[in-house]
């Protein structure tokens, strides 16, 4: 599900100096994300119809968002995908243009009416918008409302906004208490710490032990005499 209202602002924020490329088989998880390599991708410049949603085609109710996955979904199966990331968004997410045989998946969505362009973005498939448009291709056939303003009023969309950003935050605190964890430094000996330049040792620095410590004064190794 993409949150595009929301995030599109951290989108760039953390481009990549060199754009990395992702290779693998994909699998859809609705009309604009993938996971691949263990990570999650939504595709650049588009914006694509969520699950849930529903089109209405004359009288009758279209599941175009189901239909929308589906499409994905068959373009990837079983298929070798590249993907080019562009940056990162608030949720960790790998925002890249992918392909399949050369064929641009967000371009191919947004041909077939399956998702909108987002404007001021790159790529921009402005253009395969009009095109769909004009061709009445998928949900230009149909009252629909843009993907962004379904997520606005639905409740569920908000929830689970909401619980994803809560697992990102998470996921950062745990990374950053990793990051400032003190490094477990082990010496066997007074010699051992002589010979890594670490003496005298301190009480709760990395590698003091009371057992190094003759005197118990909270200082180890202070004495210990320099090797010839």
């Amino acid at each position: 599900m993409h949150i595009r209202l929301i995030i599109a602002a951290f989108v760039g924020l953390s481009s990549p100096a060199a754009a990395q490329l992702y290779f693998g088989q994909a699998t859809a998880l609705d009309g604009d994300s993938l996971q691949m390599t263990g990570a999650t991708f939504a595709l650049a410049g588009i914006d694509a119809l969520e699950a849930r949603q529903t089109c209405l085609r004359g009288d009758k109710v279209w599941n175009c968002g189901e239909y929308a996955s589906a499409a994905l979904k068959a373009l990837v199966d079983g298929k070798r995908v590249k993907c080019t990331q562009r940056g990162t968004d608030a949720l960790g997410q790998v925002i890249a243009t992918c392909t399949v045989d050369g064929r641009d998946l967000g371009q191919e969505m947004v041909r077939m009416g399956l998702a909108v362009a987002l404007e001021g973005t790159d790529p921009d498939y402005g253009e395969w918008e009009d095109l769909a448009r004009l061709n009445s291709a998928g949900i230009w056939s149909t009252e629909f409302q843009a993907p962004a303003e379904f997520r606005e009023s639905d409740p569920l969309a908000a929830q689970e906004m909401r619980a994803m950003l809560a697992e990102r935050e998470r996921q950062l605190k745990a990374m950053e208490a990793v990051r400032n964890a003190p490094r477990t430094v082990y010496y066997s000996g007074c010699r051992q710490a002589q010979a890594a330049g670490a003496t005298p040792l301190h009480r709760g620095e990395p590698g003091y032990r009371i057992e190094m410590d003759g005197d118990g004064d909270g200082v180890a190794c202070e004495r210990y005499p320099s090797r010839r």
